[in-house]
Formats: structure tokens, sequence, C-alpha cells
């Protein structure tokens, strides 16, 4: 049983979190390389803005803000339910290769295969998704000893070889590619958000709204499969079943991601971490948080690095990993 204490302090802490991501929300809208003044916000979102302003607002920042949030989120989700799975803290779809499954198989569609304009933005998460699929089966074999199960140190190991693997993969596929295709795969490479647009919110948002609801609906089997197994086993849980269901799940969530934010890792190395910190390591309890957490780190990110730097600004992915990078080495000296 929860203590009623602690279900308060979650609720006070989501309430916390709910309201900075409202804030950088706002913040972001307001802030770019063609400022809108916060006066002008309300007005133009309830339709009294002039053509510029509806411009920047409906088809440049409300896009890029939202489809980062959930990009977030799902990272967060993705590297909570791989640390309950592997119970390793290091795991993350960035660090354990994940993310760079997902974009070679991105690049290979970009480059190799004829792109329609009008399916492009639908098949990018399902590319991604079987690219990142078969990574993680790969790695998920090799990390797996008969007898003993799967080792999650070595999981971290061989994930980051394979992470280091194809990106040298990355640079080969794109040493002799067009230029136009090469500054979109550096883009990619960099953590650029580049989906920033509608279509690519419609095309994100299914994943999250069903395996959202799907992970807290498997809450308590992440609870029992972070056990040692015989504990696991013998309160019935088939462990390979759900293992193999919530790594499908980790892996279609990162994979919505960073098929439209580019390479970036870390956001569900730490999110999940936070959470715990906060609310301790009941997967009921701290999911949430981490799901909110995640989807505002990468917000602000974002927000912080399309402005410090004119036009173009530094890539999301560049500036979580001057966080993320320490924070990972941290870990990796605690544990």
């Amino acid at each position: 049983m929860i203590q009623p204490a602690l279900i308060r302090k979650q609720r006070i802490i989501f309430s916390i979190l709910l309201g900075l991501i409202i804030l950088t929300f706002v913040i972001g809208m307001g802030m770019g390389y063609s400022s809108l003044s916060y006066d002008r916000l309300l007005p133009t979102i309830l339709g009294q803005g002039t053509f510029k302003e509806n411009f920047i607002l409906f088809s440049i920042r409300l896009p890029r803000i939202i489809i980062t949030l959930l990009a977030g989120m799902a990272l967060a989700l993705s590297g909570a339910i791989l640390q309950g799975i592997t119970r390793n803290d290091l795991a993350d779809p960035g660090t354990i290769g994940i993310n760079s499954g997902a974009g070679v198989a991105i690049a290979i569609f970009f480059l190799f295969f004829p792109i329609d304009v009008g399916s492009f933005v639908y098949f990018l998460p399902l590319v991604a998704f079987l690219g990142a699929l078969l990574t993680a089966c790969i790695i998920y074999l090799l990390s797996y000893k008969k007898g003993v199960g799967l080792q999650p140190v070595r999981l971290v190991l061989v994930g980051v070889g394979f992470s280091m693997a194809l990106s040298g993969i990355m640079i080969v596929l794109i040493s002799s590619a067009e230029r136009q295709k090469v500054d979109f795969i550096s883009k990619w490479l960099a953590g650029n958000i580049w989906g920033a647009d509608w279509p690519f919110i419609w095309a994100m948002l299914p994943w999250l709204v069903i395996l959202l609801p799907f992970t807290l609906y498997k809450a308590n089997r992440l609870n029992l499969l972070g056990l040692s197994e015989p504990v696991a086993i013998g309160v019935g849980v088939s462990i390979e079943k759900e293992r193999i269901v919530l790594l499908l799940t980790a892996v279609a969530l990162a994979a919505s991601a960073v098929s439209v934010t580019g390479g970036i890792a870390f956001i569900g190395l730490m999110a999940p971490h936070i959470a715990k910190a906060l609310v301790g390591p009941r997967n009921q309890l701290f999911i949430p948080l981490s799901i909110l957490i995640g989807g505002w780190l990468l917000l602000l990110a974002d927000t912080i690095g399309r402005n410090i730097a004119d036009p173009d600004g530094i890539p999301a992915g560049i500036m979580v990993s001057l966080i993320g990078a320490p924070y990972f080495m941290y870990l990796l000296l605690k544990k």
C-alpha cells in the first residue's frame, strides 16, 4: 500500500512540474529569431493577430514547442521502462544504442529510397521503429546468458559499443551522399529539432496516446521485474514475456521521438532518476513525474539553445548532452 503522504507529495510535485512546463511553454512562444511580444500572445491565440504574428506563432513556434515536449516525454518514459526491465540505472535509449539504430534506419531510408512528400512524415516513425527494434534485439541477445538471464552491466557495455559502431556506419553512409541530404543527417546527429511542423505532431501523438496508458497499466509488472528473478517468478510473473513486451514499448517510444527530433540522448537517463529521487522507486509514483520532467528538460534545452546563438541556435541534443554527459559519469562512478 502506498502511503497517503507520499501520494500527496507526488501530486504537489506533479502540479509544480506542470507549472514549469506552462511557464517554459509561454516563454518559448515569445522568444526566438523573430520575437513576438508577450502582450500579443493571447490576442494572436484568439485569432486577433496580424498575418506575421499568426505565422510566427502557429507555423513556427507552437509546432516546435509541442513536438519537443512530446519527444521529451516519450524519451523519458522509454528510459524508465528500460531501467526497469534491465534493473540497470544507466540504461537509456541513447546510451545503449537504440537511438543510433533508429538513426541508421532513417539515414538508409532517406538516402536510398524514393520519398513521397505526403507519406514521408508518417513513414519515418515506422522506419525508425524497425531500425531501433533490430538493434534492441541484437543487444538483448548479446547481453543474455543462458541459465543466468539478462546481464545488466553487459547490456550497457554492448549498447555503448553498438552506439559507437552505428555512428560510424552513419558517417560512412553520408560520406558519398548529396550535400542537401548530408545536411539533414548532420542535423539529425546533432539532435536538431527538425520535424517542427503540425503533421509530425499528428504522426507522433498516437504512439504516446497508446503507449503511455499501457505503460502505466504495466507499472506493477515493472515493480516486480525490478526485484530479483526468483522473486518475480515466485509471484507468477512471466519474466521473458513481460520483458519483450515492455522492450517493444520502450523501442517504439524512443523511435517515435528521435524520428522527428534527431539523436537526443540522456533525457531517458536523467528524468527517471530525478523522479525516483523525489518520490521513490515505485513505478506508479515516479513514471508520471518522469514523463513531465523529460518533457520539461527537452523543452527547456531547446528554448535556451535556439535563443543563445543566432540565427539557427544550438541543437537541443547538444544542450542536453552538456548536462547529461557529466550526469552519466556521476552515475557510472556511483554505481
